[in-house]
């Protein structure tokens, strides 16, 4: 894969960052907006029939505020019409030019995925929209939420720092925020596969913080401080902490002398702010390798269930998931084309990780035409009605000019539980 064609893009609220994968380097690398800064500001400006972005667009807006516009994210999301000079567009619409400059240097992404500190399902078609927007396919455009980016960073680490819990604390000029990463305990009937998640375990608003910016008071540090130790000391009681990552502009003015003890003491602490745009990377990465068998994120919004259906591939007959726990249910659709021998009818399995018994069914087959094996081509459509029920869709294609398609469609509607508590089953 070529330097470039792999790529996590991190969008937040006044900022975007992009992380890129270099096969010649050990992990990705992150675009530098200035020397030693990778935060780009989210401003978009359009001066004298040219688009301008990021830190040329945020200084046009100090000389004419007119010709820029800023805070796209959470305009777009809002889905706004915004005036720009003397026209007016949508937001959507100027949030995915941005993408598409910052973008220049990367002429030929294959894959990309975004993270943002929340996402949803209106979240996952904006982006993916984007993407689309982009000239890369739907099904390589991946979102994520800062938790998932997390995460998916950790994965990539020795494995000694996330051996036991791994931690990550955010802060900005008002809050901080608390999270953990750790193994997920699965019935003994998955010994296969391994399953991990991040919990958020902190968040205050300390007014402390406010006094930071951009001059540190020396008193209030000093209060910051204290209570940023003292959330420390709560969040890690009677746990076995492997590693800690600071992220964020709130921790750059070194207000925490006391609190860093703490964080280091019988740990490695580390302190950066590219960590989700290099998690989004990874899961960009993930994402091209078919073979990857990593452990698999899962959390509250994520399905915790699997449908599979009974198929012999490369000679291997066996249970064949076409829904995957550990995605979400709005990206979960999905189309299969398969051939038939001789059956009268297709098995259907379906497994939960809350530790339920397995649910099988059949799906009758009667009124498919005859056939030779192996000249019945059958689709299969996957499509999530929400977040509990998914249809199945099986369909007759026929076989190219041998054997036009048979009016024959069956369907079969699966309800999965959802998300409705099963997740909080699983420790």
């Amino acid at each position: 894969m070529k330097k470039g064609h792999i790529l996590g893009y991190d969008m937040s609220e006044k900022s975007c960052q992009i992380s890129f994968y270099d096969e010649s380097k050990d992990e990705p690398e992150t675009l530098e907006a200035a020397v030693d800064n990778y935060q780009i500001p989210l401003v978009l400006g359009y001066f004298k029939e040219r688009w301008v972005y990021g830190r040329e667009a945020k200084r046009l807006s100090v000389v004419n505020h007119n010709c820029a516009v800023s805070g796209l994210y959470e305009k777009a999301v809002r889905r706004e019409r915004v005036k720009l000079g003397r026209k007016v567009y949508d937001a959507v619409w100027l949030l995915a030019r941005f993408v598409e400059l910052s973008l220049e240097e990367f002429p030929e992404i294959e894959y990309i995925t975004f993270t943002t500190p929340e996402t949803d399902i209106d979240m996952s078609k904006l982006f993916k929209g984007i993407g689309q927007h982009l000239g890369i396919p739907k099904s390589h455009v991946y979102v994520q939420d800062y938790k998932e980016s997390f995460c998916q960073y950790m994965l990539f680490q020795p494995k000694e720092l996330w051996q036991y819990e791994a931690a990550l604390f955010y802060c900005d000029e008002e809050r901080i925020k608390g999270y953990m990463l750790r193994k997920l305990s699965i019935d003994s009937g998955h010994a296969g596969e391994s399953f991990v998640t991040v919990d958020e375990v902190a968040n205050a608003h300390m007014k402390e913080l406010e006094a930071l910016y951009p001059i540190i008071s020396e008193e209030k540090a000093k209060d910051a401080d204290a209570s940023f130790k003292s959330m420390i000391e709560n969040v890690f009681e009677k746990k076995v902490v492997s590693s800690v990552y600071l992220t964020g502009d709130g921790f750059e003015n070194h207000w925490y002398p006391n609190s860093l003890r703490v964080l280091c003491n019988g740990r490695r602490a580390f302190l950066g702010n590219n960590l989700y745009s290099k998690g989004a990377c990874y899961t960009s990465i993930r994402k091209c390798t078919p073979e990857d068998e990593g452990p698999i994120y899962l959390d509250e919004t994520k399905l915790t269930e699997r449908i599979c259906l009974r198929m012999r591939v490369n000679g291997q007959e066996g249970w064949y998931p076409i829904v995957s726990w550990g995605e979400h249910w709005y990206e979960a659709d999905g189309q299969w084309e398969v051939l038939l021998e001789d059956a009268s009818d297709i098995e259907i399995l379906v497994e939960t990780l809350s530790g339920e018994e397995l649910q099988g069914d059949t799906i009758s087959l009667e009124g498919l035409p005859e056939r030779r094996d192996y000249s019945l081509r059958l689709l299969i459509e996957v499509m999530f009605l929400d977040e509990r029920t998914c249809k199945l869709t099986f369909k007759d294609i026929g076989f190219g000019d041998f054997f036009p398609a048979a009016d024959f469609q069956v369907e079969k509607v699966i309800d999965l539980g959802g998300n409705n508590g099963e997740f909080n089953s699983v420790s």
